[in-house]
């Protein structure tokens, strides 16, 4: 599995706003300023992470955005899946693959179920806490 540059500049904002305080409304220009990522491309992100109920924009003078729980509430998976859609290692186990045809005979099926258990497992126990806190020391 590969995550994406949509995935991983969606979880430095995460973070980044994370790390500015729980109640801060953080402006899109600054996060773009500290982490040299265009501003339309963090837009695009936050419009995901709204929508996904992970980020709360207010408009204005003092607007920005805002986390919509504790930083120690909110996982790597939980911001992953708002920008990728799926953290699944295969086309096969995503919802809207449906029903392979060959699901009942394939011999890699308990494998690849295995493989996605194990990254659902990690993604879903590391939170934005954890990585504000120690951020490259995540075990």
């Amino acid at each position: 599995m590969m995550i994406s540059t949509k995935g991983r500049y969606a979880l430095r904002l995460m973070i980044d706003i994370a790390e500015q305080g729980e109640d801060a409304r953080v402006p899109l220009r600054e996060v773009a300023e500290r982490q040299g990522i265009s501003i339309k491309y963090l837009e695009q992100l936050a419009g995901s992470l709204v929508r996904a109920g992970l980020l709360k924009s207010t408009r204005g003078a003092r607007g920005g955005y805002v986390l919509t729980r504790s930083s120690d509430e909110m996982t790597a998976g939980d911001v992953l899946r708002a920008a990728e859609g799926s953290c699944a290692p295969v086309a096969c186990l995503e919802d809207d693959f449906g029903v392979c045809p060959r699901r009942s005979e394939c011999n890699t099926i308990a494998f690849w179920e295995g493989l996605d258990k194990t990254i659902e497992n990690y993604v879903d126990g590391v939170t934005l806490g954890d990585l504000v806190k120690k951020p490259g020391c995540v075990a």
